[in-house]
């Protein structure tokens, strides 16, 4: 069950931004994140959600786009998340980033995979601009990155990597397809 769940929780960049993701659900996938593990117990991560149209939009502007589509800015109106989950340091605890904020990030993504929600995380954002939007004090925080969310729009296919490209891309039906090492590459060694 858990493999079937990882394997369905891919990146998603377009969305049917009129369906909403509810305050209820953003707790409920903020709750999965801080009841994961985190290194010496610290639960530094901190949370903000947004689901209303006006900050979307705000949080929307402050965020980077699928790196390898070059000629691509973002979703266009109609298809941008519906939510955001923004995951914040408190530096008065945790002055550095760690592997926390990825677990942390996991757990509220397969969480929403299991709602039937897509998402992508971001760590490519405008700190400064969004950290005013949210009007949040950067002597306490910092943003460790954005999590969008949404019913997903488009399909996201895994295949075996070719020539060693890892390089995603869309087809012509806008099918995004996501090359994966296999797991012979991987494996290294079983002793």
């Amino acid at each position: 069950m858990i493999k079937e769940l990882v394997k369905k929780s891919r990146s998603v960049r377009r969305f049917y931004e009129e369906c909403p993701v509810t305050k209820e659900q953003l707790a409920e996938l903020v709750d999965l994140g801080r009841l994961s593990p985190c290194g010496a117990n610290k639960q530094y991560i901190k949370y903000v959600t947004v689901c209303t149209p006006e900050k979307n939009e705000q949080v929307y502007r402050c965020v980077g786009w699928a790196g390898y589509y070059k000629d691509w800015d973002g979703p266009e109106k109609g298809e941008r998340p519906a939510a955001y989950i923004i995951l914040l340091r408190d530096k008065r605890i945790q002055s550095t980033l760690t592997v926390d904020e990825g677990i942390a990030a996991q757990s509220i993504f397969l969480g929403a995979t299991d709602m039937g929600l897509g998402g992508c995380m971001m760590m490519n954002c405008d700190r400064k601009k969004l950290m005013e939007y949210l009007e949040l004090d950067e002597d306490q925080f910092s943003i460790s990155m954005v999590i969008a969310l949404g019913v997903p729009k488009e399909q996201v296919v895994i295949e075996e990597i070719k020539e060693d490209n890892v390089v995603y891309w869309r087809d012509e039906n806008a099918v995004h397809h996501v090359p994966k090492r296999s797991l012979e590459e991987v494996l290294i060694k079983q002793e």
